[in-house]
């Protein structure tokens, strides 16, 4: 009962299936982190030489002061400002997520006013991507992007991804309801539709594409409202309020589930789709932080209602200590056995009046705790960076500074030369889910590898900058 982005792997394996097999690893990273961990070494030491010449300037600033009789105000006032520039040195700079984020997307949105960034980048040893993410713009990892670019106060770059969503939400190359799918071909946007993703099967001489991506997950379409609405309280433009009120009530006409919560949205190729029947909490959780959201700016009563609808299948789920992940397909709790990290945290970070969730912190930290990281399941097969970051801004709402810090010290070695983060540490990572939504495979063929993911970097500068993405507000 989860889909995000989880359309990555759909890709991933109807690529493999496609060619005949996994891409293969033929390549070495060790020149590319060679050459990088030299410039940050320069970058360290030139960060250090600026700190001093602060430090002397602003000592020479307070013996000029006490010379010339200075009040002791000013001279406080003097004081602090050199303690502020040297806390904000290029030494901290260097370490920040921000401008491998924006190395990442820039190139992708420079000189256009509507545009998708491919989520994947190849692997070290990698030649390319599969051929079912090669042209893969996941709206969850997109959306994630405005949002942290609104972190990193780059809203303009925020509002070409922005401008993408309300364009890919307003027209499509099928339907006409408003419906967002889970991915797009990355890139600028043209007039109209915005382009799906696909490949060219040589072997079979027809164009594929996956019906995952194809699909429309109802939090992904949450997603999108929470990078519009975060676009809006960035710039005051009525358009991105206008368009995520137009996702939400989506959300509210096609996925309600009764009173019970909202479902898992629509799976499979055009125009024939199939309704996902089963409840998530991860959705929910997206569901209720966009709805309470709108119903501030707006007190609408369907938007309170919607929040009041989506915190029903939340308080289902919780189970004392962790939240199981939603329902199966006829309605009832999926198993008790099947975790997922994500599942922990989003709840009680998108409901802040609800204390008692925060225990599946604890939970998550006993159970799915890794060296330095936290694995997305319980079979702690190793380290899922996006997850990881996660936690590291779930320990910062919490009052934790030192779990945070210690998380994201762990991850800086995730970077790449792309300037994006690794999706994971080792070759894979399992999730213990199966990549078929719809429910009719169960078997555990998801996973995550260690390619430049621009989801995880996205989460890595919201919790290194603090930034809640569910309600919008930065945290102490």
């Amino acid at each position: 009962p989860r889909q995000r982005h989880r359309a990555v792997d759909v890709g991933d394996v109807a690529a493999a299936r496609t060619s005949g097999g996994l891409a293969g690893r033929s390549r070495s990273g060790s020149a590319g982190r060679s050459d990088t961990a030299g410039r940050r070494r320069q970058a360290r030491r030139g960060a250090a030489i600026a700190v001093g010449r602060a430090a002397v300037a602003a000592r020479r600033a307070l013996v000029a002061g006490v010379e010339r009789g200075v009040g002791a105000m000013r001279l406080l006032a003097m004081l602090i400002l050199s303690m502020v520039l040297v806390g904000t040195s290029p030494a901290r700079a260097e370490l920040s997520f921000c401008p491998g984020l924006v190395k990442a997307v820039e190139p992708g949105l420079k000189g256009t006013a509507a545009a998708f960034i491919r989520s994947y980048e190849p692997g070290a040893d990698e030649d390319a991507l599969p051929l079912g993410l090669s042209t893969t713009a996941f709206v969850y990892d997109n959306a994630l992007a405005a949002i942290a670019l609104v972190a990193c106060e780059r809203v303009d770059q925020a509002r070409t991804i922005g401008n993408a969503l309300v364009q890919a939400a307003t027209y499509d190359r099928t339907f006409d309801d408003g419906r967002l799918r889970n991915a797009y071909r990355a890139g600028p946007l043209g007039r109209g539709a915005a382009l799906l993703p696909g490949w060219w099967d040589s072997q079979k001489n027809i164009w594929g594409e996956d019906p995952a991506q194809d699909g429309t997950a109802t939090g992904n379409v949450a997603w999108a409202a929470l990078a519009l609405l975060t676009l809006h309280q960035a710039t005051g433009e009525a358009a991105y309020l206008s368009g995520a009120k137009r996702l939400m009530d989506w959300i509210i006409a096609n996925a309600s589930h009764g009173s019970d919560g909202f479902s898992g949205g629509f799976h499979g190729y055009d125009p024939q789709q199939v309704r996902l029947t089963w409840m998530s909490t991860e959705h929910n959780a997206d569901v209720y932080a966009v709805a309470s959201w709108l119903f501030r700016l707006t007190s609408a009563p369907r938007y309170r209602d919607a929040a009041k609808t989506a915190s029903r299948l939340l308080d289902r789920t919780f189970r004392g200590d962790h939240f199981l992940l939603g329902t199966k397909p006829d309605g009832s709790l999926a198993d008790d056995n099947l975790l997922a990290l994500d599942v922990q945290l989003w709840p009680w970070m998108a409901v802040p009046d609800a204390p008692d969730w925060r225990k599946a912190l604890g939970f998550a930290q006993a159970h799915l705790a890794v060296d330095d990281g936290f694995d997305f399941n319980g079979d702690r097969d190793g380290v899922w960076v996006e997850g990881t970051a996660q936690a590291a801004l779930a320990y910062r709402i919490v009052g934790n500074a030192a779990a945070s810090q210690q998380l994201l010290a762990a991850m800086r070695n995730d970077g790449t030369s792309s300037g994006l983060l690794n999706a994971t540490r080792s070759a894979r990572v399992s999730t213990g889910l199966s990549i078929d939504p719809s429910g009719t495979s169960t078997i555990p063929d998801f996973f995550y590898y260690k390619r430049p993911h621009l989801g995880a970097t996205a989460w890595a500068v919201l919790a290194e900058t603090g930034w809640n993405p569910f309600t919008g507000a930065k945290v102490p």
